[in-house]
């Protein structure tokens, strides 16, 4: 009877053991799940320091953001979104976004506001409140109404003034000292040269 009880106990803790060294593989096996970084700049309405709701929370800057939250800003709050390597974004105030991330990507839907793609390993995609798919790469800045705006100043807008004023610049600079007296050059010095032909 007494040898039963031994054997009994002994395959107990040989099966607790065998339990627990599972589980923790398991759990060591288990890929990390990616995270961000939620920072805040700018003053609520009542001037207090700013907030974000992030999945029906008040939360303040240095929150974690995980993949699939839904980050809501008041006004006059910006929340920037630092997704590790996947790239960095910023949320207009008066926004609302669902975004969905990992290693190398970013993605979400826009039901409020705006959403700057401020850098990115690759083009973010974003869904816009009437369900229009937004390819936004970096500099651009995607809407809930659909525009993607680009925001570099390479589409012709105010950047053809900068490339006016220094071809204007050096324009001038050439005709300046093309026509300055000084530019004249004397070969010879100063000496006389007597010509050996008379």
């Amino acid at each position: 009877m007494k040898a039963n009880l031994g054997l009994r106990k002994a395959l107990s803790l040989c099966l607790t053991f065998s339990i627990i060294a599972t589980c923790s593989m398991v759990s060591l096996a288990a890929s990390p799940k990616t995270a961000g970084e939620l920072q805040l700049t700018g003053k609520t309405a009542n001037g207090s320091l700013p907030f974000a709701i992030v999945n029906g929370e008040s939360s303040n800057s240095g929150r974690s953001i995980f993949t699939s939250s839904t980050i809501t800003t008041p006004e006059g709050v910006f929340a920037t979104l630092n997704l590790g390597k996947a790239g960095i974004i910023e949320v207009a105030p008066n926004s609302s976004i669902k975004i969905a991330f990992d290693d190398s990507n970013i993605s979400g839907t826009i039901a409020l506001g705006s959403v700057k793609v401020v850098s990115a390993a690759n083009a973010a995609n974003f869904v816009n409140a009437s369900g229009e798919a937004l390819n936004v790469r970096t500099g651009e800045t995607a809407t809930a109404a659909g525009k993607a705006q680009d925001d570099d100043d390479n589409d012709g807008g105010s950047a053809w003034w900068l490339w006016a004023i220094v071809v204007g610049g050096a324009s001038a600079g050439l005709i300046w000292a093309a026509t300055r007296d000084s530019n004249t050059i004397s070969l010879g010095g100063g000496s006389t040269v007597i010509s050996p032909i008379r």
